[in-house]
């Protein structure tokens, strides 16, 4: 898995009136927690940008002092209005605990009812996995190149074998569903 590196300052006051004069400077505050204690520190906005926007899923590595923890971001805080990032917690990662993160779905081949006028429909774009830290993998890649008109593939039939699938086994992952000018074209060839 990716691991983006970034750097955060040990903050000494905790509160509403420390966390607004943090973001004047931009910088947002943030807790690590999932160790034997939380830490709160403050991390410079710019820096998180690699973290968050993306559609990748990626293991944080945070730098406190000189002394560094793996993580996960596991909630973001936006303002409501301005879209201003207001608070991050991160979760410790250890090597013998399992942990759960929404890991991307990669779509791979092509799918002979694509070719033939079907359309592909993606019903999810990314799905609960559970595993250990290094099992974690960076996208969980579905073969669409046997898939004709009509069929689907559900979370059931993905084979994983060092992490497993969370979510319900029987939501639909990919379809390849008629078009509509492929109906038409069946509709014509029936009538004559």
């Amino acid at each position: 898995m990716k691991t983006i590196a970034i750097s955060g300052s040990p903050r000494e006051n905790v509160g509403k009136r420390d966390a607004k004069e943090l973001r004047y400077e931009g910088k947002v505050p943030a807790v690590l927690y999932g160790g034997k204690e939380q830490q709160h520190f403050a991390v410079v906005t710019t820096d998180l940008k690699d973290a968050i926007y993306t559609p990748d899923a990626n293991f944080v590595e945070i730098d406190l002092n000189g002394t560094k923890a793996k993580a996960i971001i596991k909630e973001l805080q936006f303002h409501p209005l301005t879209d201003q990032l207001l608070h991050v917690d991160f979760l410790q990662l250890f090597d013998d605990k399992q942990i759960n993160m929404e890991i991307p779905v990669k779509l791979t081949g092509t799918s002979p009812g694509v070719k033939m006028g079907g359309k592909m429909i993606q019903k999810l774009r990314k799905l609960r996995v559970k595993a250990l830290p290094k099992d974690m993998p960076q996208n969980v890649e579905v073969d669409i190149s046997s898939m004709e008109v009509g069929h689907l593939i559900r979370v059931r039939d993905i084979k994983t074998e060092s992490y497993v699938i969370t979510n319900t086994p029987e939501d639909t992952i990919v379809s390849v569903g008629m078009s509509r000018a492929l109906k038409q074209a069946e509709n014509e060839a029936k009538g004559k």
